[in-house]
């Protein structure tokens, strides 16, 4: 990759149960600015964009009076696309990445492939349904709609924990991590790393 090539790029989603704005830079320092409506949803988008390394810029409207399913849906689908957009042609990535995220009592594994094939390996098991007002089930439908768009395969489970909370912001800082060292750039590597020569 070109030094002068800047891995960002900027979505919008409008529809009848949410408007979505992103910036996204892959390339970044962990500086965001997000606001969802869904307080654990933010703290969570947070702690993902600060340990992935990126700058994010996200604003949804969503029809939280219902619950925050369609937020929570849309936000990673928007961000999956935006980080497809922003991978670009994927020449010189690391592609591969896993890591081993403690917090506290709570370890979560994570193991991404940036491979084109959008899916969701998800074994992380959370002891309580709500935490606040966030159903704790849509973290495993944002990143279902992440891992989707953004055309990587991606394994999380839990293998200790008795907090939610703690499982699941290791879980989304445990993704954040695999994904900041799948998309560094490689010296080493000519092209894109595969050997069909494509991803």
């Amino acid at each position: 990759m070109d030094k002068a090539t800047k891995r960002t790029a900027r979505v919008e989603r409008r529809t009848s149960e949410t408007d979505i704005v992103l910036d996204l830079n892959l390339d970044g320092s962990g500086s965001n600015k997000i606001e969802t409506g869904s307080g654990f949803f933010d703290h969570m988008l947070t702690a993902f964009v600060r340990h992935a390394g990126f700058d994010l810029s996200g604003r949804c409207k969503g029809d939280l009076h219902i619950d925050d399913h369609h937020t929570v849906e849309d936000f990673g689908l928007v961000l999956g696309q935006a980080f497809a957009e922003a991978l670009g042609d994927k020449v010189g990535i690391t592609r591969f990445a896993d890591v081993l995220i403690p917090m506290d009592e709570a370890l979560v594994l994570a193991a991404v492939d940036i491979s084109g094939r959008g899916q969701l390996h998800y074994r992380v098991e959370v002891p309580i349904e709500m935490l606040g007002n966030f159903d704790t089930s849509l973290a495993e439908e944002f990143f279902i709609a992440f891992t989707s768009k953004a055309g990587v395969t991606l394994h999380l489970e839990s293998l200790a924990g008795k907090n939610s909370h703690h499982i699941l912001e290791a879980t989304f800082k445990a993704a954040a991590r695999a994904l900041r060292e799948a998309v560094a750039i490689d010296s080493r590597v000519s092209g894109v790393p595969s050997t069909k020569g494509s991803l």
